[in-house]
């Protein structure tokens, strides 16, 4: 057997992220499910007339079991307001530490195009501007991913997640993302086919705008 030389044993071994266990993605893909149902009730008959059993009823699940997934209503759109949210801070686990943050989501956007958008998530985005309760939940989305991107920027630059600077660029970024999205949203109402070119250069724009820092 060949003995493994000294830069060999020297270098860490790579990370395999553990696929997810089969009761892991059948609970993600039922609360996919309850998502898109709670998205298609609230646009035809509005989010105070629907109730969390109409949704259950809908997805052929009992109330007791949707409520054991989500504890309102409102929160049963989380996982699709979530989603691009967490396609994005898995695409920064593979930013090379030679590179700057908007080089780097310009060249990912240009090597692979974002698919486009289901039109269930441009009516959510659209609806959470006008209801508070999902407002609510949109904002919560973007909140739960604050500490992540933090985390995510300490471990480039060395630093402490909590430093104030540190949590200035992950919000700024954060909100860049969340801009980006409700703009793509309004703009595209009523084109439900627009490509992954189309949310690229409202990311783009978004992220150009934030990287100019407070020019007043």
């Amino acid at each position: 057997m060949r003995e493994a030389s000294s830069a060999e044993r020297g270098r860490p071994a790579p990370v395999v992220e553990a696929r997810p266990s089969l009761a892991q993605r059948r609970k993600e893909a039922l609360r996919h499910e309850i998502a898109r149902e709670a998205v298609r009730l609230f646009a035809a008959q509005g989010v105070t007339a629907t109730t969390g059993e109409q949704i259950a009823a809908a997805v052929g699940v009992s109330g007791r079991t949707l409520w054991r997934h989500f504890p309102t209503k409102e929160s049963c759109v989380l996982p699709l307001l979530s989603a691009g949210l967490e396609f994005a801070m898995g695409q920064l686990r593979h930013w090379p530490a030679d590179t700057g943050l908007l080089d780097f989501v310009t060249e990912s956007l240009r090597a692979g195009e974002l698919p486009a958008v289901a039109p269930v998530i441009l009516d959510l985005i659209r609806m959470t501007s006008t209801d508070p309760a999902l407002r609510a939940v949109w904002l919560q989305a973007h909140d739960d991913a604050l500490p992540v991107l933090a985390q995510l920027l300490a471990e480039r630059t060395g630093g402490s997640a909590d430093d104030l600077r540190i949590r200035v660029h992950a919000a700024t970024f954060n909100g860049a993302l969340r801009a980006a999205s409700e703009d793509f949203a309004r703009r595209y109402a009523e084109n439900p086919g627009a490509s992954g070119s189309e949310i690229a250069a409202c990311l783009l724009s978004a992220l150009r705008a934030a990287c100019e820092g407070l020019p007043y």
